[in-house]
């Protein structure tokens, strides 16, 4: 029997994924006392493990605060919603 045929299928596994750190809007406030919120604050509050990976912004939660978020990637309905509580929101590269 072929070789390709004795070895099982694995699949594909893409070697450009961008694997992100997820923080969702409502549990930025546990960051108290911060008016900029960046990936290492992040880490020092302990919402993701480290500060040198990517990091993307979802939308659950309230927000009551203004305030400076930057990361890697925002959802549309989380820039909304910071912009929408007089915050910022700046894209990293």
């Amino acid at each position: 029997m072929p070789l390709q045929r004795r070895l099982p299928k694995r699949g594909f596994t893409s070697r450009s994924r961008m694997i992100y750190q997820v923080v969702n809007v409502g549990d930025l406030s546990r960051c108290t006392g911060i008016r900029t919120i960046t990936p290492q604050v992040l880490a020092d509050c302990g919402l993701i493990r480290k500060a040198t990976l990517p990091v993307k912004i979802l939308s659950a939660g309230p927000l009551t605060q203004a305030i400076e978020v930057q990361a890697q990637a925002f959802s549309l309905a989380a820039a909304e919603k910071i912009r929408q509580a007089g915050g910022k929101v700046i894209v990293q590269p």
